[in-house]
């Protein structure tokens, strides 16, 4: 089967970089229209380089701000409704592995805001167009971690994945009888932007041989790996699949 995704309209959360940015372009690349966002809009210039990618600054802690880019999306598109929604955004947000007791409220707080809340706050926001049109994808990026203890050892990113998790199971649930799916791609370790460079040099080379050892293939994958999950998921292959969880990791 040749999967096309024209006249669709995706929205992709993150796509400033790593996984963000190949997940939109692949849509594209696919026929899809997509909207991107993230923080950084000198990122999100280089991923609007594809053609039929449209991007926008928007602080995903922001709930209002969230909701209001949906409904301009919405609105720009003549009242269609999103058919794809992919939940990249998320990460350690800067932070290091540190002994519970010295972790700041604020930081657990943020970890989650970014990972579960934005998720929600996105789903929340394009599912009644989903439900007036009886139909739509929602693909969640978790991560092996949150599946068992995370590798990056912070408490809050693998609590926080595990809740991603969760959320895409309730949610496949609630939205299943509007034809609406709710599906989750937990990738492995990946290099794909800075935070996972530091992680990956911390590990040294004997560390980084032991992580590649671990993994059947014996290789790391990348970010196009995580696009294709993505695609699978969205697309008419994977139209009785819900509330399912894809580990992409080369199989560990």
């Amino acid at each position: 089967m040749h999967i096309r995704f024209d006249n669709k309209i995706v929205v992709v959360t993150g796509a400033g970089h790593g996984f963000g940015r190949c997940i939109a372009q692949t849509f594209a690349h696919l026929g899809a229209v997509v909207h991107g966002c993230d923080l950084s809009a000198e990122e999100l210039k280089e991923t609007a380089s594809h053609d039929n990618i449209y991007t926008r600054v928007v602080d995903l802690t922001d709930r209002e701000a969230s909701a209001a880019w949906i409904k301009d999306i919405e609105h720009r598109s003549s009242g269609r409704a999103i058919d794809i929604l992919i939940n990249n955004a998320g990460g350690v947000a800067g932070q290091t592995n540190r002994p519970l007791e010295e972790v700041p409220y604020e930081d657990w707080d943020k970890i989650f805001a970014i990972n579960v809340g934005a998720a929600m706050v996105m789903s929340r926001a394009v599912v009644p167009g989903m439900k007036r049109h009886g139909s739509g994808r929602i693909v969640n990026i978790s991560s092996g971690a949150g599946l068992q203890a995370s590798l990056t050892g912070i408490q809050a990113y693998c609590s926080s994945k595990h809740a991603v998790i969760g959320l895409t199971r309730q949610l496949a649930h609630e939205f299943g009888p509007f034809g609406i799916t709710v599906n989750s791609v937990a990738p492995g370790f990946i290099r794909t932007n800075e935070s996972t460079e530091k992680q990956w040099e911390s590990y040294g080379p004997d560390g980084q041989k032991a992580l590649v050892e671990r993994i059947a293939l014996k290789r790391l994958g990348s970010a196009q790996d995580i696009a294709n999950g993505c695609v699978f998921f969205a697309s008419e292959l994977a139209s009785f699949v819900n509330g399912q969880v894809i580990q992409v990791d080369g199989g560990r």
